[in-house]
């Protein structure tokens, strides 16, 4: 029986078969799906079967010592979607899956919010993050990351994951305490 790679131990070359890879798929498919439904919605599934082609392709190169299996996979996904909006030539849009409402994943979360009046504002202060602030937010909130995986997805140390985790999310309570007008409430 060969071991399948998972982020509880270190894998061995075994594991790196291509019969340990079906497991990987079937524990982290969801997640990723949502990764890339949130941020590309109408190429979500052809950028999954590209984020495991790619994983597949290089899972010789994942280092245990630099993160979980988890995380590798969201740093692979974010190349991968790096290389799809390269691909169409936009410019990465503002917001998790743009800004145009039709495919919004703020949706669900407007209906919770106390007051509905704070979605917009909370949509464009998310849109104003650097990229780098909003990406590590996004994975820590909607993709349950660890700071330290976060930073590992994006490539910084995780001390600075974490200030920049920490700045991004006083620039959000900033954002959801200004009432319409752009003031404090």
């Amino acid at each position: 029986m060969t071991e399948d790679l998972n982020d509880t131990h270190v894998p061995t070359p075994a594991a790196l078969d291509p019969a340990a890879f079906g497991p990987l798929v079937e524990r982290h498919s969801v997640g990723l799906h949502g990764y890339f439904a949130r941020r590309a919605p109408s190429a979500a599934d052809d950028l999954l079967a590209e984020l495991w082609l790619q994983a597949y392709a290089t899972r010789h190169r994942f280092d245990p010592d630099r993160g979980s299996v988890r995380a590798w996979l969201f740093g692979v996904a974010r190349n991968v979607l790096s290389a799809h909006w390269r691909r169409l030539a936009e410019p990465r849009p503002p917001g998790p899956a743009g800004s145009n409402g039709a495919d919004d994943p703020w949706e669900a979360v407007d209906d919770r919010l106390v007051a509905a009046a704070m979605a917009p504002r909370l949509r464009a202060t998310l849109a104003e993050l650097p990229p780098d602030e909003r990406e590590l937010l996004l994975l820590v909130a909607w993709e349950q990351l660890t700071p330290s995986e976060a930073a590992a997805v994006v490539g910084i140390p995780a001390a600075t994951a974490r200030t920049r985790l920490h700045r991004a999310r006083n620039r959000m309570r900033s954002g959801a305490s200004c009432d319409l007008t752009g003031g404090p409430t």
